[in-house]
């Protein structure tokens, strides 16, 4: 088990010590569930007001909380606490699961298949024909990797994950457990007859960048003509769908149960919020940001904030609400 002092945890996050423990500190823990040998973190005056009943022998927390830390307890105080809380998980983490051979005997992987140096490839995969793999790949138990898909170095696909046909993967990108990627984009349209549905085929592929990250569950259609695109560093929550011939920039968030449907572009930098919606073939461009559970039904502006269904100006929505309320309150 990992355990660090609390001098040691401060040179590492580079803050200002206030106070000291002697205890020697094994992890973080929320602060209301942390015991005697654990640090936590307080980000805003709501967790602050639970420091006098934790148990936490340290805490990370923003340099301006006026608080003190107690008897043999101990603060690191700093400019960010949500990025020294990412540095100091990181620091505790365990790490994965390892693979003990780098290819097990049951995977099946195509002669025309090109794989790295220091690639790991876990039970029941199967690596498809003119399949290529960067370095370090590490593909786990039980994925499928299609005919002529190329994937960067040191990205980590998960188990279940299904990625299909001539798809373009970039490098240090991360796949969670049942992605699937390059599945047919939804296109039907009415028959002649006008007694049925014809599928429109999907020939199309889709492009990855580098550093991206896909939750479990979530899907990525391939374009139905060209690609879906996916710009580097964007990161995308569980159970999130991104249709067909969908652009996504770079640095995108997507929470978790959001959905873009056909043609939509994401310029750079864009937020989706949870369970929000946005409508085929529209644009929100660089820095906007949409409200969760709103229903984007035009294009947005660069650096606006939208909330609603349909999705609005934010403040404007908010002043509805509040307008609304004030009615509600004064009939009753």
């Amino acid at each position: 088990m990992k355990s660090f002092t609390i001098t040691e945890l401060n040179s590492f996050l580079n803050g200002v010590l206030e106070g000291d423990t002697k205890e020697n500190i094994v992890g973080p823990e929320q602060v209301e569930k942390a015991t005697s040998n654990q640090i936590t973190f307080i980000g805003n005056s709501k967790f602050a007001k639970k420091w006098a009943t934790s148990n936490a022998c340290a805490a990370i927390v923003f340099e301006d909380i006026n608080i003190g830390p107690g008897e043999n307890r101990a603060f690191i105080k700093v400019k960010n606490a949500d990025l020294a809380m990412a540095k100091l998980l990181e620091l505790f983490d365990p790490g994965p699961p390892e693979l003990q051979t780098e290819i097990h005997a049951t995977a099946v992987v195509h002669p025309s298949a090109k794989i790295g140096e220091q690639c790991k490839i876990g039970a029941n995969s199967y690596i498809g024909k003119n399949v290529v793999l960067g370095d370090g790949v590490v593909v786990y138990p039980n994925v499928c990797i299609y005919d002529e898909t190329s994937i960067g170095n040191r990205t980590i696909v998960w188990s279940g994950t299904v990625i299909r046909e001539r798809t373009q993967i970039g490098d240090d990108c991360i796949f969670h457990n049942n992605v699937s990627i390059g599945a047919d984009g939804f296109g039907y349209r009415p028959s002649d007859d006008g007694k049925g549905l014809v599928k429109i085929p999907q020939i199309g592929n889709v492009i990855i960048g580098n550093q991206v990250e896909i939750g479990a569950n979530s899907c990525v259609d391939r374009g139905k003509f060209s690609a879906t695109i996916i710009g580097d560093g964007c990161k995308i929550d569980n159970q999130v769908q991104i249709a067909h011939n969908c652009v996504m920039g770079r640095s995108c968030i997507m929470a978790g149960h959001s959905g873009l449907a056909g043609s939509v572009t994401l310029g750079d930098g864009v937020i989706i919020g949870g369970s929000a919606s946005i409508k085929d073939h529209t644009t929100i461009h660089s820095g906007a940001v949409v409200g969760a559970g709103s229903g984007v039904m035009g294009d947005i502006a660069a650096g606006k904030s939208v909330l609603g269904y349909p999705a609005q100006d934010a403040r404007l929505m908010l002043k509805q609400w509040v307008q609304m309320r004030k009615l509600v309150n004064a009939s009753d």
